[in-house]
Order: structure tokens, then C-alpha cells, then sequence
């Protein structure tokens, strides 16, 4: 089962992933335009932090179960 501070880290790297590919010249030029598409939607480090430590809130005062978390340790 993956945690939630495993999920956040994932999909954080995830997103510099598609950066360094949308920034590589040596790859083709539709793979860095599909990775430019992806990140005009991809939430930023700061986004999913930020959503995570609204879940952990809610997960203190309600019966919610957090998808992200407010770290990535």
C-alpha cells in the first residue's frame, strides 16, 4: 500500500521528470512538446505539499483518509 508521503514524493518527481524532458534538445521535438502539454496542468511541489497539509487538517478533525501529505518523509 503506497502512503501518503510516497504518493506526494512520487507525483513531485514526477513533475521534474517532465520538466528535464521538456527541457532535453537531444529528444525529439513532439516527446518535449507532450511533456510541455502535460506541465501547463501538472500541480507544482508547493501545490501538492499544500494539498496534503490540507488532507492531514481534515484527517484531524474528520473520517478522511489522505491522499497526499504535507511532506515527502
Amino acid at each position: 500500500m503506497t502512503m501518503p508521503h510516497e504518493r506526494t514524493r512520487a507525483v513531485i518527481n514526477t513533475g521534474a521528470f517532465l520538466i528535464e524532458l521538456s527541457r532535453n534538445a537531444e529528444l525529439p521535438e513532439d516527446v518535449r512538446t507532450s511533456a510541455k502539454h502535460l506541465l501547463r496542468h501538472y500541480p507544482s511541489a508547493g501545490e501538492v505539499l499544500l494539498a496534503g497539509k490540507g488532507e492531514e487538517f481534515l484527517a484531524s478533525t474528520t473520517c478522511w483518509s489522505n491522499v497526499f501529505s504535507s511532506s515527502v518523509e
